[in-house]
């Protein structure tokens, strides 16, 4: 699985689509601020760490926690990007909002840079041990070992095949292996967390809740004591999580998997949960979100389906997905999102693949 070529897999914006927003509540009128915390339910703070890019920053939760000798402690749940600016936010939020205690343990819902970037430097530094599904341990440190390798010869005909020119592709080779270089060295051993699992953490139970789609195996936290669910990037009130096909799996179909587990955590978790998300603000209206998220791409699939009546490219479908206009700085996340609705729809049946002597992949309606 190869990086795209995005600053950030976490978020890209809501599809090409008009849907009317669901009316959720955000109860915080005001958020942190890099190293400080505010208080979202009794034993649980709300910190953010500072991010490059549209995003500006990423959310991090600390939950009250005892030590194995009985101590006062705080359980991370994700960790910011790696580097000097999350270091300095780390070191004045311990300092100051944590009051000075130690860490426990360290839980990364999944392994995008923002969210794991950190936690080998934290592992470290407070001796404790990290806890992340199994698929996400191991795609992590996979991705990390491309650092300084050159692009393989897949990764360079998957983009071909998507219809990218010379020029992005050269951009590509350039920047290829950077994963690596957004975080701290992962520790080498770690706690797996699987779907359902129930982990005690200071006085309460959180219940281990699993989607995929924008990323292998995402870990979700769900207390229902507090009535709190730490989202991750699996719901965000305000963007669409980043749902792709990379060149590890061109056949993959990472859309139906996000759409099912949607559906699931629908399923799963009240609606009267106060959603943690990593990125924007707390917010109530889970389930009104969750049925926005799936129709608004499902929306984009009929859009998409309605195209392709003629023979299109991957780059050539991006207008009906995104608002925006795709630069170079955005062109892999919305080939790996463009790719990913139209392995959907094949797998649907559809819409058919054809190669062309030229390498390059056409789709058209079934």
């Amino acid at each position: 699985m190869n990086k795209p070529l995005a600053t950030s897999p976490d978020g890209f914006e809501e599809p090409a689509v008009e849907l009317a927003r669901p009316k959720l509540t955000y109860p915080f009128e005001t958020a942190p601020r890099p190293g400080e915390a505010v208080d979202v339910a009794p034993g649980v703070k709300w910190l953010r760490m500072p991010l490059g890019g549209a995003l500006a920053f990423i959310n991090v939760w600390a939950i009250e926690d005892k030590t194995p000798e009985g101590g006062d402690g705080w359980a991370i749940v994700d960790t910011g990007m790696g580097g000097s600016d999350t270091m300095q936010a780390w070191r004045k939020a311990f300092g100051e909002s944590l009051a000075g205690r130690t860490v426990t343990r360290v839980f990364v819902t999944h392994m995008h840079p923002d969210h794991i970037g950190m936690a080998g430097w934290l592992t470290r530094k407070f001796q404790c041990r990290l806890w992340i599904s199994r698929l996400e341990f191991l795609m992590c440190r996979s991705l990390a070992a491309d650092t300084g390798r050159e692009a393989p010869p897949d990764a360079l005909e998957f983009y071909k095949a998507a219809g990218w020119d010379a020029e992005a592709i050269e951009t590509y080779r350039a920047r290829f292996g950077g994963f690596g270089r957004a975080l701290h060295a992962l520790p080498d051993s770690y706690r797996r967390l699987s779907d359902g699992d129930e982990v005690t953490i200071g006085e309460h139970v959180w219940r281990v809740v699993v989607g995929s789609g924008h990323s292998p195996e995402h870990a979700c936290l769900y207390c229902p004591d507090l009535k709190l669910m730490i989202s991750g990037d699996q719901v965000l009130p305000r963007i669409s999580s980043n749902v792709s096909v990379f060149p590890t799996e061109p056949d993959g179909d990472p859309l139906t998997d996000w759409l099912t587990s949607l559906a699931r955590i629908k399923t799963k978790i009240p609606d009267d949960v106060l959603v943690l998300p990593a990125h924007n603000d707390p917010f109530h209206g889970l389930h009104a979100r969750i049925d926005h998220l799936i129709a608004g791409h499902e929306r984009g699939l009929a859009r998409l389906r309605a195209l392709i009546a003629e023979p299109r490219r991957a780059v050539d479908v991006f207008h009906v997905l995104f608002r925006r206009k795709i630069d170079g700085n955005l062109l892999g996340m919305a080939t790996g999102e463009g790719v990913a609705h139209l392995n959907c729809l094949i797998a649907r049946g559809q819409a058919v693949r054809t190669r062309d002597d030229e390498g390059v992949d056409w789709y058209r309606a079934a």
